[in-house]
């Protein structure tokens, strides 16, 4: 069976390059006469592993050296929490809810104090950004918190809220390492790796030092404060460690195409055809506001659920996969990731364009 065009938000589509790397490798590792699966993360070869992951994603970040970069476990849901425990030093939080798991890292913070919805676009079912440019932020606000691409509703701030001098709280999940970013302009940028670069199962925190420290919530366990972590280069206990392996692997593949500018105007480049299908179309509509659309995660639908039932079942037949909407909204979404090749979005629009001629009466 040939590979299928794999539009699903995550766990998503990984470079095939990458795969048959991984693959060639999973005996024997450099001559080590193992996989990686089996080594120690304690030995030589695997500290070369993690490391040079460090550096090669240092590098295409541009991050800065009073920045930590952490390899977790717990995916970006564990950080709902860990966010909170580590940096809530006066017990209040501002929110900026526009999506689900804006929402979710919302709801978790208030468990452990003050957490204040400044502003959300949950009145037009997180179809848009709001205007962040003069929000109520708190005085006393240990951070501001934002989900920079909302995965499900196909929403991505195109310009950072303005806090007013607070840290910025940032979840990149699904669009890390799509484009270039500026890591000054944040306390904490961090994201799960298994929509654009990796496997499920590690999340990856960059984080300033000065937030890095002994003073946490009582009660936190010690495998949720930042600190033991990046003082043991996240060696603290096993790590995820295969999955770093393969992200490590993803950071040279970005590295190989020429870096986050090349893949920001191939993922613009991506975007477009599908954005601009949709935008002349009778049958399909997109549901983003245009000026707040993401280039990551497109949800479109026809109006009619079941067409879009109809619509999905084809398209999986034809070898176009996972293109079913999230449960909270229907329809359908195309999530175009870095390793989503051009041609699967091309083909993509041949087949919804077919589709629309013999379902139109």
């Amino acid at each position: 069976m040939s590979r299928v065009y794999n539009f699903s938000a995550g766990p998503a589509v990984l470079p095939e390059e990458v795969l048959r790397e991984a693959a060639d490798e999973m005996l024997d590792y450099r001559g080590t006469g193992m996989s990686v699966m089996e080594m120690s993360h304690r030995s030589k070869a695997y500290e070369t592993i993690i490391k040079e992951a460090e550096a090669d994603l240092r590098e295409l970040m541009n991050i800065p050296d009073n920045y930590k970069v952490l390899f977790l476990q717990g995916g970006a849901s564990q950080q709902f929490a860990m966010i909170p425990m580590n940096l809530m030093k006066n017990k209040v939080a501002d929110y900026i809810v526009t999506g689900q798991w804006a929402k979710k890292a919302y709801q978790e913070a208030c468990i452990y104090g003050k957490a204040n919805k400044i502003a959300s676009s949950e009145d037009k079912t997180f179809s848009y950004i709001p205007d962040c440019s003069d929000l109520p932020v708190s005085e006393d606000a240990d951070y501001v918190y934002i989900c920079e691409n909302n995965t499900i509703y196909g929403t991505k701030y195109k310009t950072l809220p303005n806090t007013k001098g607070k840290p910025l709280v940032s979840d990149v999940s699904s669009c890390f390492l799509s484009e270039p970013v500026d890591v000054t302009k944040y306390g904490v940028i961090y994201g799960g790796v298994q929509k654009n670069i990796g496997p499920a199962g590690v999340v990856i925190v960059i984080i300033r030092e000065d937030l890095i420290t002994e003073d946490v919530l009582p009660g936190t366990p010690t495998m949720l404060k930042y600190k033991i972590h990046a003082d043991n280069d996240s060696l603290y206990n096993t790590p995820p460690a295969y999955g770093i392996y393969i992200c490590g692997k993803v950071f040279k593949w970005i590295k190989a195409k020429g870096g986050l500018a090349a893949m920001k105007e191939y993922n613009e480049k991506k975007a477009k055809i599908l954005y601009d299908y949709l935008d002349e179309s009778r049958m399909f509509k997109g549901t983003v506001r245009k000026e707040d659309r993401s280039l990551m995660n497109v949800p479109f639908v026809t109006g009619d659920e079941e067409l879009d039932a109809k619509f999905v079942k084809e398209a999986t037949a034809a070898g176009f996969v996972n293109l079913k909407g999230h449960r909270t909204v229907g329809g359908m979404r195309a999530s175009i990731y870095n390793a989503m090749p051009i041609e699967g979005v091309e083909k993509l629009v041949e087949f919804m364009k077919e589709f629309e001629k013999q379902n139109t009466k």
